[in-house]
């Protein structure tokens, strides 16, 4: 019981982080709904977006985010004035 609580209660981990030009990308593990997420901003316009993706595609989807992003319809774009806060 202690442990459910403690999952449901965890922050999100960062995974793997990485720079590509002008954009960061973050691969992310939300443990409270046990969900991978992939989070791409571009650091000097503050554009981008934030994805769901499945576990078996999380390692293509940190090298290849923009096409998986172009697949996804349930995708939010992210402008500059938002920001991740990422605890971990």
């Amino acid at each position: 019981m202690k442990r459910e609580v403690a999952e449901r209660n965890a922050p999100t981990r960062e995974l793997a982080q990485r720079l590509s030009g002008a954009a960061e990308v973050l691969l992310l593990w939300r443990p409270e709904i046990d969900r991978v997420e992939l989070s791409v901003r571009d650091l000097v316009t503050g554009a981008g977006f934030h994805i769901e993706v499945a576990r078996g595609n999380a390692i293509d989807a940190f090298y290849h985010p923009y096409a998986y992003e172009a697949a996804r319809r349930d995708s939010f774009r992210v402008d500059q004035d938002e920001t991740t806060i990422v605890d971990g």
